[in-house]
């Protein structure tokens, strides 16, 4: 039995020999990223982002060469490797590293862009392509497939926007651009699969009543599962002793599966795993991370860190790579200008929806802030909306899944949409990533400086700090203190300016109680 099993090793491994050179290239490919992503560091039009694109691109240029025009890629783009294994780290890490004070400052400001945004951005999208698409030769899509279409190039690309701004350079920017990221893809994530699962040749008031209430429920309970998955991990470090009875790999070990196991278990209850795993991230750098020992805490944030790092690499030199599948391309051969066209449309139609959105709400954010300086003056605005112009995986992710079937499609029209899907994440992320950072520098060159004194001391840096410190302490309690001197608003922005408590006052005082 022995040898029979010793006799099949080299047909094993001979089989095998194609996916281990793959691999081994792969992993080389991600070491160039990192090192040529340091060296283009200072480069004002450069990041890793563009870096891993790039390099995939004249990857799959090379192998389209080698090949002969057979093949192009090394790995075929898998949705389920993107939301499963991928973006997870991603996410947590965002919300892990988050300023605290800045996001739930900005809170409202967040939720308006992220929801409200993304579905405006989704109906003009829709409208667009209803119209246009008609006149074009594509194939045939039904009210589905165009409100689908709507769903995916709403999705902004959170990975890309973490690259392009600093949040310690840009903190208000960055967490208003990047909050509406993560609700935004979101938001996308569940309006597209309400509409896979909708019957939408019934399409009235009550369905639509329905769709929202959908959504209400799964952003509620995604987000209490993930503050809930982050104050148990808090709770069984502190109450069972880890940091005195456990070895600091113990304690790294139950934050990263209780991170982990947080996604799943929202993809497990159908529910949105992104909103699970930002707001766990944020709940476990608050609570479990002061629990740890000194050195569990530094190598978690470390090991966190570095996880998203390969991870936003690894997205971008997938994507890059699988630009160029020949397959999807001969579709559209024989047809170049429709191509374009369609491309032209999408590209013209996702800057379209997101102007839409952000300049009226940035409006109407502008009206409950009292404060000049709290206000997103009309050059922010500018960067908000270019900065979230750029469409990467999510999209691509969505695309695949409705246009392909495991990777593959033989529709002439559905190949079009994933070519143009790809020209779309391409051309938005290199041409708008490239000049989101030059833009930033000449629209507001003192911004880093004069937002330096928002920095959040309560991120994984120090060990031992308040969520709010005396300045800002003091002024919630003169802000929310005296409801009673206020007189009743006659107008809505009265109504909006109206003090309020906010969600720093709840998490103060649930921290104070339980001191």
């Amino acid at each position: 039995m022995l040898d029979s099993l010793v006799s099949k090793l080299p047909s094993l491994s001979t089989s095998d020999h194609a996916s281990v050179v793959a691999l081994n290239l792969f992993v080389a490919l991600l070491c160039a990223c990192i090192v040529l992503g340091h060296l283009l560091e200072e480069n004002r039009w450069m990041n890793e982002s563009i870096t891993a694109l790039l390099i995939g691109l004249g990857t799959s240029v090379t192998i389209l060469l080698i090949s002969k025009g057979k093949s192009s890629h090394l790995l075929v783009f898998s949705e389920d490797l993107f939301f499963i294994y991928l973006l997870p780290p991603i996410i947590f890490n965002a919300g892990f590293q988050v300023k605290k004070k800045q996001f739930f400052r900005n809170f409202v400001t967040i939720m308006l862009f992220g929801a409200i945004g993304t579905v405006v951005s989704c109906t003009v999208i829709t409208l667009g392509v209803t119209q246009f698409f008609k006149k074009l030769d594509i194939g045939t899509f039904d009210l589905g497939d165009y409100l689908a279409i709507g769903a995916i190039f709403a999705a902004t690309d959170s990975v890309c926007t973490l690259q392009v701004l600093n949040q310690d350079e840009t903190p208000l920017l960055y967490s208003l651009v990047f909050g509406e990221g993560v609700v935004n893809d979101a938001t996308s994530v569940v309006v597209f699969n309400a509409i896979q699962s909708f019957d939408l040749t019934h399409l009235n008031h009550e369905a639509a009543f329905q769709l929202l209430g959908n959504f209400m429920y799964l952003f509620l309970l995604s987000t209490l599962l993930g503050v809930a998955t982050g104050l148990i991990s808090a709770y069984v470090i502190k109450k069972l002793y880890f940091g005195r009875h456990s070895t600091d790999r113990e304690e790294v070990a139950l934050m990263m599966l209780m991170a982990y196991l947080s996604y799943m278990l929202a993809e497990l209850f159908a529910l949105s795993g992104i909103l699970t795993v930002f707001f766990c991230g944020i709940v476990m750098s608050h609570y479990t991370w002061h629990n740890v020992t000194e050195s569990s805490g530094v190598t978690t944030k470390h090991t966190f860190a570095t996880l998203s790092f390969l991870a936003e690499a690894f997205i971008f030199l997938y994507v890059g790579m699988d630009a160029l599948d020949i397959e999807k391309w001969r579709f559209v051969s024989d047809s170049p200008g429709t191509s374009v066209a369609v491309s032209s449309i999408l590209m013209g139609l996702v800057m379209l929806g997101r102007a839409a959105f952000v300049f009226p709400l940035s409006f109407l954010s502008n009206l409950s802030k009292k404060n000049q300086s709290e206000k997103i003056d009309i050059k922010q605005q500018v960067v908000i909306w270019w900065a979230g112009l750029m469409r990467g995986a999510v999209s691509m992710a969505l695309a695949y899944n409705k246009f392909t079937r495991s990777g593959h499609t033989e529709l002439r029209g559905n190949a079009i949409m994933i070519t143009s899907t790809i020209t779309v994440c391409l051309f938005s992320t290199m041409v708008f990533g490239m000049l989101t950072k030059p833009l930033i520098r000449h629209l507001m060159p003192h911004q880093s400086t004069t937002t330096s004194m928002l920095s959040d001391d309560n991120t994984p840096k120090s060990l031992h700090m308040p969520l709010l410190d005396g300045e800002q302490q003091d002024s919630f309690v003169e802000f929310s203190g005296s409801h009673h001197d206020v007189p009743r608003p006659d107008s809505l922005r009265g109504f909006l300016m109206r003090p309020a408590r906010t969600v720093h006052h709840y998490w103060r005082q649930f921290d104070d109680s339980n001191h």
